[in-house]
């Protein structure tokens, strides 16, 4: 037998191995990789992504991996899914380490992508203080790590730094207007200080950052009971149940693809800009009409319903992008349309291997167990 062949029966063993007898995959899918660019070793990085099992760290990990990098994640899989990296389990770039970012970690790395912290409100404000010291001790760990060896480090920041704004459309210099002891401070507040730390450490430790603030991003892989608008949308057109706005429907948001975020972040990283970057897509949907869009696109028979308001929930939602344009020459290419036909075939597949699918109502919650891991 082969060299190669000895090593592609280990690496399928160890996958098998690692995967698990209870997944429902097939061997192909087992013994097989994405295509990944054979990077030379002096261009390799070793790539650190907190978070990098949710939603939009996987997509992350997709395209660090594809581009030839080494990639550590680390996740403590409260709102990430181990089947959202399931294609790289077993490959020698790839390495999934099980973590709380709140507890140190010593590696050796070139960058760190810090995604690590729970995104949807139901989500977040279900342990506020965990989620508070994700932003603060998570972020300070990581920091000390980024100083210790030299990486560059960016923070997924977000648009809820701005609060429920009183200008638009929010430019990065404009500072927000939060409610610092309201039920979505732990989130809002959390980030705010975060950005403050990273600041910090930029000016008196020396380190390299790079402060993404992110808008609404929707996509494969979103959390079924995340409770944002775009999955419970989906999730209930699909099923044919009440679509459910809280409020008045006129509150606006701005939605971007999740592959346009990646390319975006990828962008800020490896850019030579260090204050903070608005990433979104500006063009600006009511809540209603978008609800009305998901329900035209799935051809659903649901009703639209009107509950009550949730207590902070910004008016209106849209980012000036024109920092992006210059500064690391981004700007969305997704049309949201073309998005939510992909997210929809996604959510489609999800509910045939889960049965019915509770979408999580405004109020906290902690994820569902049914839809996690590997299935």
């Amino acid at each position: 037998m082969t060299p190669e062949a000895i090593k592609s029966l280990v690496s399928s063993e160890v996958r098998g191995q690692l995967i698990g007898p209870a997944v429902k995959y097939t061997t192909k899918e087992i013994n097989s990789f994405p295509p990944v660019k054979n990077l030379p070793e002096s261009q390799k990085l070793r790539i650190l992504v907190s978070g990098g099992a949710g939603f939009v760290g996987s997509h992350l990990v997709d395209r660090l991996m594809m581009a030839g990098h080494h990639v550590i994640v680390v996740d403590n899989m409260f709102t990430g899914r181990q089947k959202n990296v399931i294609q790289w389990l077993g490959h020698p770039n790839f390495q999934l380490i099980i973590h709380d970012v709140v507890e140190p970690l010593m590696l050796e790395v070139d960058q760190i992508y810090h995604l690590a912290c729970p995104a949807s409100p139901p989500h977040y404000q279900y342990n506020p203080i965990k989620t508070i010291k994700t932003s603060t001790e998570g972020t300070l760990n990581m920091l000390g790590l980024a100083k210790r060896v030299r990486a560059r480090m960016l923070l997924t920041s977000t648009s809820e730094v701005y609060g429920d704004p009183e200008v638009h459309p929010q430019k990065e210099t404009y500072w927000g207007h939060v409610n610092p002891i309201g039920p979505r401070a732990c989130y809002d507040e959390g980030k705010r200080v975060a950005e403050t730390m990273m600041y910090a450490y930029e000016s008196q430790g020396g380190v390299e950052v790079r402060v993404a603030r992110i808008f609404n991003t929707f996509g494969p892989r979103m959390h079924p009971n995340d409770g944002r608008v775009v999955s419970n949308f989906i999730i209930q057109a699909l099923q044919g149940k009440d679509m459910t706005i809280y409020g008045n429907g006129l509150q606006t948001r701005s939605f971007q693809y999740v592959d346009d975020l990646v390319d975006g972040l990828i962008r800020l990283m490896n850019g030579n800009y260090s204050l903070p970057v608005n990433i979104g897509n500006p063009d600006e949907f009511t809540v209603k009409d978008f609800a009305t869009l998901i329900k035209d696109l799935t051809q659903s028979n649901s009703t639209i319903k009107f509950l009550p308001a949730t207590k902070d929930d910004p008016r209106q939602r849209r980012p000036d992008i024109t920092t992006a344009k210059e500064k690391i020459g981004w700007q969305p290419n997704v049309p949201v349309r073309v998005g939510l036909a992909k997210a929809i075939e996604y959510f489609r597949q999800e509910l045939e291997d889960s049965g019915e699918i509770v979408p999580t109502g405004p109020l906290a919650s902690k994820p569902q167990t049914k839809t996690f891991g590997l299935h």
